[in-house]
């Protein structure tokens, strides 16, 4: 790690040689604290085909990373290499090489608190944190999160995914807490899925306890199932997936008006479903790994 740094002092110097600061090369190395032999040594030193390669790898990262705004880790970013680049690198050595850049993604935040439970149509958690399904509209878990835009007004997200693609399937969005916000959302996955009786897996919600809920589910033919009191973790897919829209177009970003969060909500989802790549699904994004059941 030593050589490492001592490496970025001595391009530092040379980039800004180069960029006519008017300052001598020992002027240069005392600010960057290293001696003017080292790095004379470091200059006559001939570039390695493995060191021009990482610097081509480094342009490749940096410009991944900012394309997805620093969404993606260095394991999406392996999958870009190799997908996008035609790239057949290491997940060890691309990690390396943002750390010498130092790049990070977008840290997830944890979530806390649950559901307050009412309502009196209630079903046993049948999914058992059984997460994986080997068909699509197998297995659907849903739930309801709550943002906010302009001066502390809310808004609410409505979402239903895939266990099998991990796709988001149907979302609805509204400033309204109701029956409406989700009976509208599963009306839009069953329209989009109208062979689909699936699992529904969803938390103890208002909504989801309601009677409007159970009359239009009974009628489809799905099997109903519900997360335990204060238990967050039955219902974890959907969970992780509000931690990474939070996490990667939602925190430290202020919407002005309801109509700007809409169009952010929309454009994340769409990104998530055709770009995200999952490690899980062979880095494949969720359309891609549901194209291939077709």
């Amino acid at each position: 790690m030593e050589a490492v740094a001592y490496r970025v002092r001595y391009q530092s110097i040379k980039e800004a040689r180069s960029a006519f600061l008017g300052l001598t090369i020992a002027q240069l190395c005392a600010i960057a604290k290293v001696s003017v032999s080292g790095y004379y040594r470091w200059a006559k030193t001939p570039i390695t085909a493995h060191q021009q390669e990482n610097e081509e790898l480094q342009k490749l990262i940096k410009q991944i990373y900012d394309q997805y705004n620093g969404r993606y880790g260095y394991r999406r970013i392996t999958m870009a290499l190799r997908r996008e680049h035609d790239r057949r690198v290491n997940l060890k050595r691309v990690l390396r090489l943002m750390r010498y850049l130092d790049l990070q993604a977008i840290i997830q935040r944890p979530r806390r608190g649950c559901t307050i439970v009412r309502g009196t149509n209630f079903f046993p958690n049948r999914l058992e944190r059984n997460f994986t399904a080997a068909n699509p509209n197998e297995k659907w878990v849903t739930d309801v999160t709550y943002l906010t835009y302009g001066n502390g007004k809310k808004a609410f997200l409505s979402a239903i995914k895939d266990l099998y693609d991990s796709s988001i399937i149907a979302y609805n969005i509204s400033q309204r807490n109701d029956n409406s916000l989700v009976l509208q959302n599963l009306e839009q996955a069953m329209v989009k899925n109208p062979n689909a009786h699936p699992l529904l897996h969803s938390d103890r919600g208002t909504q989801y306890t309601s009677k409007q809920y159970l009359r239009l589910t009974t009628e489809a033919g799905f099997i109903l199932s519900m997360s335990r009191v204060s238990k967050c973790i039955d219902n974890a897919p959907m969970e992780s997936f509000w931690s990474h829209y939070k996490d990667e177009a939602y925190y430290d970003r202020k919407f002005e008006t309801y109509e700007a969060l809409v169009t952010s909500i929309k454009e994340y989802i769409a990104f998530y479903n055709l770009k995200r790549y999952q490690t899980k699904s062979g880095s494949l994004t969720p359309a891609e790994y549901r194209a291939l059941a077709a």
